[in-house]
């Protein structure tokens, strides 16, 4: 009960800030429609839906990594500030806090892909059965989990609000290496496969693209792997898990 009832309140702390929102829930719909609804490419097939379904799922992820980031470093950021003693002094344990944050984190983050979704829908695209709508949505809240420890090393590390706002700033750029924003494709995709977000887009339009990747040249592509793609995602959870970890320990020798 006390896990839960922590969560609620950082919960709706979080929905009164308004300004983290606008980035977290309505950044992501704006480029949605900017870039998969009032495009001509938008209606052309792709998978088991359209070229705006495929975009959706991407702006989905996008603000969902945004979400856990913010959360995650805002966390870290609050224990180096005394916030942590503070908790000290009450019943709750430290894996309770721990605990109710990552339920703040994925609430929040299911909001921009309710958010894109729902856009998504009133505006045509198409995923394919509800089934695959669900699953993309799932998948999309899940990966992002990796990004919590991402904006934990951040906050971890630097210390600041301004360090975990850089950390959502460099998403854009790890975004657009990820294959979220524009098709990419030569040595720019074989370079992308190897950074963080593009595992965590390749797994989300999974159900309806099954690893199809799409070409703005109209190339053949050849299709990503499952195997591929969860690897992608292990191993860049476990760097940040390990920069994370590290970022904790150097704090601690300062203290």
């Amino acid at each position: 009960m006390g896990i839960l009832k922590y969560a609620a309140y950082d919960f709706r702390r979080q929905l009164r800030m308004v300004e983290s929102l606008f980035f977290i829930i309505v950044l992501p719909a704006a480029l949605f429609v900017m870039f998969g609804s009032i495009t001509a490419y938008g209606d052309l097939p792709a998978g088991h839906g359209t070229v705006s379904g495929s975009i959706a799922t991407s702006m989905a992820v996008y603000g969902a990594v945004v979400a856990t980031t913010n959360i995650a470093g805002s966390a870290a950021v609050e224990r180096s500030k005394g916030w942590g003693r503070l908790l000290a002094l009450t019943p709750m344990a430290q894996w309770q806090y721990v605990a109710a944050k990552v339920l703040v984190a994925l609430a929040i983050a299911v909001l921009p892909v309710i958010v894109v979704f729902t856009v998504a829908a009133l505006t045509g695209a198409e995923l394919g059965p509800w089934n695959i709508w669900l699953s993309a949505g799932a998948l999309a809240v899940l990966c992002s989990t990796m990004f919590a420890l991402y904006g934990l090393f951040f906050g971890l590390m630097f210390r600041s609000e301004a360090a975990v706002g850089a950390a959502s700033g460099l998403l854009v750029v790890l975004g657009f290496f990820g294959n979220l924003f524009t098709p990419l494709s030569g040595t720019m995709l074989e370079i992308a496969k190897f950074t963080p977000l593009y595992g965590v887009h390749g797994l989300a339009t999974w159900p309806q693209m099954e690893g199809e990747i799409m070409s703005t040249m109209g190339e053949p592509m050849d299709p990503d792997t499952l195997g591929m793609l969860i690897t992608s995602v292990v191993v860049w959870t476990v760097i940040f898990g390990l920069l994370a970890l590290l970022a904790a320990r150097r704090g601690t020798k300062r203290a």
